[in-house]
């Protein structure tokens, strides 16, 4: 996906800047963007004040429907939009020039590896300063405005730098329409002096966003749908396995479709945890290669047929490349292409118009599931902790399984997390987050905020090992405790430490505090 960058028009003169809350009668750009988030469906800003953001967060808190929550850093902030994106679809945070924008760019390389739509929004110097070679606090020392916005050009789909009030509608507009149709991040920067002044473009409420929906090419679907028809209904024993870009797609519910009608098993990789409905009786586990769940890898593998739905092969997933897959077997369904063995590739086929017409066109096939049944012996169950033996933690995830249900969402750190959450059997309706391709190492204490805040009906559970703990440092836990206590947030947290002989030890709660005392975690 290539990125776009639009620049205002040259700096035009205008008033130094001034705190003006906005009313009903003010148009002002500041206003303009609280209700074009609101209107997105963003209810929580999540932000770090500094001097270039200041009137332009006045005019955010002013919105009624929006809700401002402070954080530590610019990095937690970009962490907790990135949570409340996963759960609600898009999020935002707010943060001053450079010194907070390259301190949130890390968060946001993130949110552009899940493929989610965060808005960036950095308050930006005063127009007057542009081209006038002046040098800025919280820069290098250079009179280069530029150095942010080139960071950012890698990690978002769309830049705004909104200097001129002529422009800014559209492109305030665009970069968010842009942020929802490409499902990445976007960076905007406004000039710190603009967001009070009322400009003729904002004198009425904003038109709703009306984004057109994609549509495939009707000859294309055709095509691609026949010969994936022909390959399946002619397998033996075919097998479904659904890939982290079934989000993206917003291809769930067909995904479902086409496993109901074809009756083939249904796995999923390691990375589309949460997005396949572990409850179906046709769900066989986590396809993984040499470490796939009991059973799942030996049907998969062995299956003359695969229909991969939204895969993404990196060397996480592929076990370092080492998948026993033949390319003649594979049907790989991305986004919008759909590549049906050695055969054709076609592209501008959506994958929801893909499933669903495919849905109607295969066989009901159960050979691989009733295999994958005669094969199957269930798990043991771990033996009972004797008194004064060190927490296993195959004991402490048998807690935690227990602890789920559709009303649960389960939030798991890079690392040991990773791996025995995996382990987990999702109900049906229970959430679970994770970040396989990017592995930021304590993304997940900031996640988890965003999304309690964005799924309310939810308990959050998050699985976080004490070195991404440390990462994530404590001060965010009392941002979370703030926000528990303000919106009735319900989360668990468990601290899970590696000692040298693998013991695991969990913190069940938190107003223990045992990581203010030297972090001895020996249970």
């Amino acid at each position: 996906m290539e990125s776009a960058t639009q620049v205002g028009a040259a700096a035009q003169p205008s008033s130094a800047s001034a705190s003006v809350i906005p009313s009903a009668f003010d148009g002002t750009l500041g206003r303009h963007l609280a209700r074009r988030l609101a209107e997105t469906g963003v209810r929580d800003v999540f932000s770090v004040p500094g001097d270039f953001n200041l009137t332009l967060l006045d005019h955010l808190i002013a919105e009624p429907s929006l809700n401002l929550v402070g954080c530590c850093n610019e990095l937690n902030a970009g962490y907790a939009a990135d949570g409340y994106a996963r759960a609600k679809g898009v999020g935002a945070c707010v943060v001053t020039f450079t010194v907070g924008g390259l301190s949130v760019l890390n968060a946001i390389a993130g949110a552009y590896s899940e493929n989610l739509p965060v808005i960036c929004i950095v308050g930006g110097p005063n127009s007057n300063d542009y081209g006038t070679n002046r040098i800025l606090h919280h820069t290098i020392g250079l009179p280069d405005f530029t150095q942010e916005l080139r960071c950012f050009q890698a990690i978002t789909c769309f830049q705004a730098v909104v200097n001129n009030l002529d422009d800014a509608h559209e492109l305030i507009d665009t970069a968010i329409s842009t942020a929802l149709k490409e499902s990445k991040p976007v960076y905007i920067s406004i000039s710190c002096n603009l967001p009070g002044i009322p400009h003729p473009t904002f004198a009425r409420d904003p038109v709703p966003f009306f984004l057109a929906p994609k549509v495939s090419n009707q000859e294309g679907l055709e095509a691609a749908v026949e010969a994936t028809a022909a390959l399946l209904n002619n397998a033996v024993k075919p097998v479904i396995v659904g890939g982290p870009k079934l989000r993206v797609a917003k291809a769930q519910k067909a995904f479902l479709e086409f496993a109901e009608a074809s009756g083939y098993p249904i796995a999923v990789m390691p990375s589309g945890k949460g997005l396949v409905p572990e409850h179906h009786p046709h769900f066989i586990g986590t396809y993984w290669g040499a470490v796939s769940s009991s059973f799942c890898g030996e049907i998969v593998e062995s299956a003359d047929a695969y229909v991969f739905v939204g895969p993404i092969f990196n060397d996480y997933s592929s076990v370092g490349y080492s998948l026993l897959i033949k390319k003649e077997k594979a049907i790989i369904v991305q986004p919008n292409r759909v590549t049906i063995g050695n055969g054709p590739s076609l592209g501008w086929v959506f994958m929801a118009d893909f499933l669903t017409a495919l849905a109607k066109k295969v066989k009901t096939n159960t050979a691989a599931v009733e295999n994958y049944r005669r094969i199957y012996v269930p798990p043991g169950i771990p033996l009972r902790r004797e008194k004064d033996e060190p927490l296993r933690v195959n004991v402490l995830f048998k807690h935690i399984q227990e602890l789920l249900s559709g009303d649960t969402a389960v939030i798991a750190e890079t690392g040991d997390s990773w791996f025995n959450c995996q382990k987990l059997h999702l109900p049906e309706n229970c959430g679970y987050e994770f970040q396989m391709q990017y592995g930021s190492i304590g993304w997940s204490v900031g996640a988890t905020l965003g999304y309690a805040q964005a799924a309310t009906d939810k308990r959050v559970i998050a699985c976080i090992g004490d070195g991404s703990f440390q990462v994530s440092k404590i001060i965010r836990i009392q941002t979370i405790c703030v926000q528990n206590i303000k919106d009735n947030i319900h989360m668990f947290f468990f601290f899970i430490h590696c000692s040298p002989s693998m013991k695991f030890c969990p913190k069940w709660k938190l107003h223990h505090k045992p990581w203010l005392n030297g972090y001895n975690h020996t249970c």
